[in-house]
């Protein structure tokens, strides 16, 4: 492996730190998506709904504010600042929360575009070295011509090795943060849906006509 690292030429340099980003940002992605699973707790969020729904708003805020799953937090953080708009703390709330399972991504992306593209730089300066090899001495070794053009793309190949690699982890993680999207979206339409209706029941003044 040495060997064939050596052989790609310099460009294998920036394609080993492009590796190398890729495998720590899917590790701690993937610790991180786990992490998260293991901690929701949808059946609290139900209960902390039924607290709404009967208008028991501090014991709502005092189950969620113990819980560490993201909607419980975002759903508590929401009711305590609803002062001016339930739906505009709930967003507030809800971007943070995304924040983190965004965190990483752009890193991958860049990955995925970036390692073919160094790749392709590091096959055409080996082709260049490679076909200038027949203006020189070497001209009556062809073994030399096409063992350049086999090293030259020795570095395509790794780059569209790293891209493969990282599409697989940045698509799931991608699915997992559109889930905790859709989550915090449902949970939070349902409890403004319950205190929108709770607003707009006003009493009828006087009897039936």
């Amino acid at each position: 492996m040495i060997q064939i690292f050596n052989e790609g030429g310099p460009i294998m340099w920036p394609l080993l730190v492009c590796s190398i980003l890729c495998v720590g940002t899917v590790l701690e992605r993937l610790w991180f998506t786990v992490r998260e699973r293991m901690r929701r707790q949808p059946a609290l969020v139900e209960e902390i709904v039924g607290h709404i729904e009967r208008r028991e708003l501090a014991k709502a805020m005092e189950d969620g504010r113990a819980s560490g799953d993201f909607v419980a937090r975002t759903l508590v953080y929401a009711l305590g600042h609803r002062g001016e708009s339930f739906a505009g703390a709930a967003l507030h709330a809800a971007n943070q929360e995304l924040k983190r399972f965004n965190r990483g991504l752009a890193v991958l992306d860049t990955i995925i575009t970036l390692a073919p593209l160094l790749g392709l730089l590091g096959t055409i300066t080996g082709m260049i070295h490679a076909f200038g090899l027949l203006g020189g001495a070497e001209l009556n070794a062809p073994q030399a011509i096409t063992g350049g053009i086999a090293q030259a793309l020795i570095a395509t190949a790794f780059g569209l090795g790293i891209a493969i690699t990282a599409l697989i982890p940045f698509n799931y993680l991608n699915s997992r943060l559109e889930e905790a999207r859709h989550d915090l979206q449902d949970a939070a339409s349902q409890v403004e849906l319950l205190l929108g209706r709770d607003h707009s029941q006003v009493p009828q003044a006087g009897g039936a006509a």
